[in-house]
Formats: C-alpha cells, sequence, structure tokens
C-alpha cells in the first residue's frame, strides 16, 4: 500500500476515506472516497443542464475507489464527466468552484508529496 497520499486525501471534504452502511444496505464501513453529494464545481465543469436539484454547476462527487482500474476495467485513461481528462492530475487540475480550494493545495505540494498522492489514488 503506497504510503504518504491518504493523509492529504482525507484532508478533502468531498472525497472523505470511509462511510457508513445503513438500514438498507447493512455494510458497517466501507472506504468508497466519496461523499455522494451534489457540489458546484465551477464554471470549467459546467454543462449548463440543469437536471433535478443539480444545476448546471453542479456534479455528484464520483467515488475514488477503484480509480486506479480505470484504464483495465474501460481501456482507457478518460476522467471527469465527459472524459475531457486525460490523466488523474489533469482531473484535479479541472476543479473548480466549491473544490478551488483542493485543486490549489494539490497545486502547491510538493513534488514527492503529489507523486505520493497520485500512487495512492493509483492504489485505491
Amino acid at each position: 500500500r503506497p504510503r504518504g497520499g491518504a493523509g492529504n486525501l482525507q484532508k478533502v471534504h468531498c472525497h472523505p476515506n470511509s462511510a457508513s452502511g445503513n438500514s438498507r444496505w447493512p455494510c458497517p464501513h466501507f472506504r468508497a472516497y466519496t461523499d455522494l453529494l451534489l457540489h458546484d464545481m465551477g464554471d470549467g465543469l459546467a454543462d449548463g443542464r440543469p437536471d433535478f436539484q443539480a444545476t448546471g454547476r453542479d456534479w455528484r462527487t464520483q467515488p475514488l475507489w477503484g480509480i486506479g482500474l480505470s484504464e483495465t476495467v474501460s481501456g482507457s485513461n478518460h476522467f471527469l464527466h465527459d472524459g475531457r481528462a486525460r490523466s488523474i492530475t489533469e482531473a484535479i487540475l479541472w476543479h473548480g468552484g466549491e473544490a478551488e480550494g483542493a485543486k490549489e493545495k494539490f497545486r502547491k505540494m510538493g513534488k514527492a508529496e503529489r507523486e505520493a498522492m497520485l500512487r495512492f489514488l493509483g492504489w485505491i
């Protein structure tokens, strides 16, 4: 298991490292790295198409669990809702709105710290 990346990811509120089941799904604890909530992701990711309670700038936080298997499962490394990002780094850098602060933390990380986070993301 890669070390170093998980600590930084846990500081990001949209992708918490764990969740608990409920009465309909009695799984006591799992690590999906998501809050499954809608978040304003800014103009860069907006599609301008509202859907139910989501505005054209809102997206449900995608689980990061399994993101390292993307190429194995789908045959490509295309990330975000429309596949515009060709790497995890690029996907992070597309974040805006409520995620602007998290993007800036990632951008300002030292090389070793950023590489440790990317290794961790590839592992989960």
